[in-house]
């Protein structure tokens, strides 16, 4: 009956809990806890206790008629609690402080081990009853067998039984390349390769596993079925210069699986509009970037926890690993962030050469003021994200990627000389915006001498291209910051004629200042008090040096004798002191 039927992933559930609980880093002491932890809950749910008190209750055998879910994932995690414990053990006996009792660890190890195998035996001949009796599919079998197969595998390994362990693993290894050609998901091809990549091939799978063939040959037909709805969920092939990219974690695929969706949304979107360069289209890449970098994420973990644990890559020799996909799938992201910024930029500035009614000065003084500074911000980023592209492995290992990304550094650095000189422009400093244009066009410069070093690009050529670049494009910015250079040389002569000192025009102080503090007395005082200036001493007050220019005026209106003018008298108050200088001249 449909009803009845048991669903139980047994790989599947290993994995989850192993990552979650402590087996990412290795740590075997908390994963042990853990399966104890669960199995008791499990246990109290099934109602599978021994009773309360001193009265022991004799649990009933499990036959396939009782059996749930439940049932099986007990046995699992109590296979788990064993082999983490054996792990344990196993790390404590070479230890030097256990030198001493290393002997009595091992054999601990080796009777946890032991007991271990037991419990996935039972686990694999209470699968067998129900697949018999129709009410546990045979991918579901198969991930129990090979589960079964691996621990005990890894048992004759350990008990330095290879002969027997090898024939083992290598039926595993034959089921698992079944279960990920035939897998309906892209995760459960990751996950049948995942457990795949940590063991080697073989032929003995017919003497290990009974009616191994029918089982296989059942699989594929339910397979086949249940592919035709899940199409979806299957992942693209990754490639990176022709070459596939290997993607073996279950967790890495939910996210690219995320990724795939958003880029297909984006090309739905492209498709449907008539440019690209709209600001809804901008807004289209937010999915993609947090899908991207949800991936970073994972991916990052997974090499950290490669590099915490000492383990080396699994993959096969001169095959991709997981440092590799993550840098890949950086790469991918600041490609993304690239495109998304360039999109960006001709969104603001195609949306301001639409404004009616400008007027025949230079660019510079027709815009918005905050548009350049806007332009400049942006391409900040963009060489931001170009300089964490150069320095990626899977960059550097290309000559002409690398090469490809540093054209585009040293434009996107020429267009953000030109926009920041049109910043520039509207302060009236045109010496920096000179200055920034010959900035520019050293910078063209290194694009051309970039550019001719190789004639592939392999930015230009992808598809779709995030960044592309033509030497038509290069010419035509050259082109303009020829004549952006002109126009500015034009405009600092007619402000000031070209002098270096921009205020002199604003701050000459007119000829009537000159004439006049030589016949008004000015309050000094209060001037140098407020300047923030000492006062002058009472000597020097008492003789201002603008007074030295007019002549003195004595009581007696006589002409005086030169000894007599050099000795000025106090000055008069009223009319007479301030025509003085003119009724005592002879």
């Amino acid at each position: 009956m449909a009803n009845n039927t048991v669903v139980f992933k047994a790989l599947q559930l290993a994995n989850e809990q192993r990552n979650a609980y402590g087996l990412r880093y290795n740590d075997f002491a908390r994963y042990r806890k853990h399966c104890a932890n669960r199995t008791h809950r499990l246990r109290s749910t099934l109602k599978m206790t021994h009773g309360k008190g001193r009265e022991f209750k004799k649990l009933p055998s499990l036959t396939p008629e009782i059996v749930k879910d439940g049932h099986l994932q007990l046995l699992l995690l109590k296979a788990e609690r064993a082999w983490a414990y054996s792990q344990e053990l196993s790390s404590l006996a070479l230890l030097p402080a256990n030198a001493d009792k290393a002997s009595t660890l091992r054999h601990s190890a080796t009777g946890r081990f032991r007991r271990a195998v037991n419990w996935s035996t039972q686990l694999l001949s209470l699968c067998q009853s129900l697949h018999a009796s129709s009410r546990l599919s045979a991918e579901n079998l198969i991930q129990v067998t090979v589960y079964t197969l691996i621990l005990n595998g890894r048992f004759l390994r350990y008990r330095d039984e290879f002969d027997d362990a090898l024939i083992q693993l290598s039926v595993a290894r034959g089921l698992l390349d079944e279960l990920a050609a035939s897998a309906a998901t892209s995760r459960d091809q990751a996950l049948a390769t995942l457990f795949s990549d940590a063991e080697v091939a073989g032929k003995h799978r017919n003497h290990i596993v009974e009616g191994c063939d029918a089982i296989i040959k059942k699989f594929k037909s339910e397979a086949d079925t249940a592919g035709q709805g899940a199409s979806r969920k299957k992942l693209a092939e990754l490639k990176w210069e022709d070459q596939p990219v290997p993607v073996r974690n279950p967790e890495l695929v939910d996210v690219l699986l995320k990724v795939q969706e958003a880029e297909q949304r984006l090309e739905g979107f492209q498709q449907s509009t008539s440019g690209s360069s709209s600001k809804k289209g901008v807004a289209a890449y937010d999915a993609i970037l947090l899908a991207l970098s949800d991936a970073e994420d994972v991916a990052r973990k997974l090499v950290e926890t490669q590099q915490l644990t000492g383990s080396t890559s699994t993959a096969s020799g001169g095959a991709r690993d997981i440092q590799f996909v993550h840098a890949y799938i950086v790469y991918q992201l600041l490609s993304r962030r690239i495109q998304r910024d360039l999109l960006l930029v001709s969104a603001l500035l195609s949306s301001e050469s639409t404004q009616p009614g400008r007027s025949t000065k230079s660019k510079s003084e027709q815009v918005d003021a905050r548009l350049f500074p806007a332009v400049v911000k942006l391409l900040d980023t963009v060489l931001q994200s170009l300089n964490q592209m150069r320095a990626l492995s899977v960059v550097d290992d290309s000559p002409d990627l690398a090469s490809a990304v540093e054209a585009r550094l040293s434009f996107t650095k020429a267009r953000r000389c030109l926009f920041l000189a049109r910043s520039y422009a509207p302060l009236k400093k045109y010496a920096e915006a000179l200055t920034l244009i010959q900035h520019a066009n050293i910078h063209i410069r290194e694009t051309q001498s970039t550019l001719s070093l190789s004639d592939v690009d392999p930015i230009s050529s992808a598809t779709p291209s995030y960044f592309p670049l033509s030497r038509e494009s290069v010419s035509e910015l050259e082109g303009t910051l020829a004549s952006e250079g002109l126009q500015f040389k034009r405009d600092w002569f007619a402000f000031n004629g070209g002098s270096l000192d921009a205020t002199a025009k604003a701050d000459k102080k007119p000829l009537f200042f000159d004439i006049a503090v030589n016949y008004v007395a000015l309050d000094m005082p209060a001037l140098r008090a407020r300047a923030g200036l000492e006062p002058l001493e009472e000597t020097e007050a008492a003789a201002p040096p603008v007074m030295e220019k007019r002549q003195a005026v004595t009581e007696d209106p006589v002409v005086e004798s030169p000894e007599t003018k050099a000795a000025p008298a106090p000055a008069r108050g009223g009319l007479s002191s301030l025509l003085g200088g003119w009724w005592g001249r002879s």
